[in-house]
């Protein structure tokens, strides 16, 4: 992958791309969002190829992953490019929900506005101790325009995601786990290899496993219950027909290693 903003490297099965901008705290710009979705994008192709099992998002520096959008370039915005830049960063966000591994977020400093958004697109956020998190776009005369107000509401509940978007409060690493916005805090210098370690767990799990119940959690989550769990049972008895399915099941009956040869594609789901 070829990126101005970004820089890419694979540990493995895992792919860490880090938004290299540290002179402005990578700062989301149009350019920013073009490159991570082209990134994504990259990691779904080479997921179903099988040669990518986990992906983290990351920040260039110790100070930011991501401390907000270009605010320079967005005070120009009249109301069309306003919306279609919104849509660009809901289509990342989107993007990153359905691809069929684990997207991590490995949170290194402040996570404001976009960044913050950028973070609940992932699977998981792993956060530094050092990590602080807020939605401060009510300080600026308009509200978090990237799906912060929605996937922040789904994650923490409504109550705390009104005081958060309403109040443009920042919060700490300590605080964003005990809310729920955050699922591990770590060292500074054990986030990284957590974040991976994390991915490379997952990884050896079976992937048609992995990419549907990813796909069934996140598709669940809008669904009334009795919908939901229609949708698990659909999906768990659509992994019987899987060789993933009869090779781990063999695997465990004969008290041998696990060889899976599925590639991790829920795209039939």
């Amino acid at each position: 992958m070829t990126a101005s903003t970004l820089l890419s490297e694979d540990h493995g099965p895992v792919r860490v791309v880090t938004i290299n901008r540290p002179q402005v705290l990578n700062a989301l710009s149009a350019e920013v969002v073009a490159e991570l979705t082209e990134a994504a994008h990259q990691a779904g192709r080479d997921a179903s190829a099988g040669a990518l099992r986990g992906l983290v998002l990351t920040g260039a520096g110790a100070k930011a992953f991501v401390a907000g959008a270009d605010i320079a370039a967005m005070s120009t915005m009249g109301e069309d490019r306003a919306r279609e830049f919104a849509r660009q960063g809901h289509a990342l966000g989107e993007l990153l929900a359905r691809l069929p591994i684990p997207v991590i977020a490995a949170v290194n400093g402040f996570a404001l506005g976009g960044g913050c958004e950028v973070a609940l697109a992932c699977d998981f956020i792993y956060a530094s101790e050092t990590a602080r998190f807020g939605q401060p776009e009510v300080k600026l005369g308009v509200i978090p325009g990237f799906g912060g107000t929605q996937r922040l509401l789904r994650r923490v509940g409504l109550a705390r995601a009104l005081e958060l978007c309403m109040s443009g409060a920042m919060i700490d690493a300590a605080e964003a786990l005990r809310i729920g916005l955050v699922n591990r805090v770590c060292k500074p210098d054990e986030l990284l290899p957590a974040a991976i370690k994390t991915c490379e767990t997952i990884a050896q799990m079976g992937p048609q496993a992995v990419a549907v119940a990813k796909a069934v959690l996140h598709r669940g989550a809008d669904l009334a219950l009795t919908a939901a769990n229609a949708l698990e049972i659909e999906a768990f008895a659509g992994l019987f027909t899987s060789d993933d399915q009869k090779e781990g099941m063999a695997a465990f009956l004969g008290k041998r290693p696990v060889a899976f040869t599925g590639r991790p594609d829920a795209g039939s789901l």
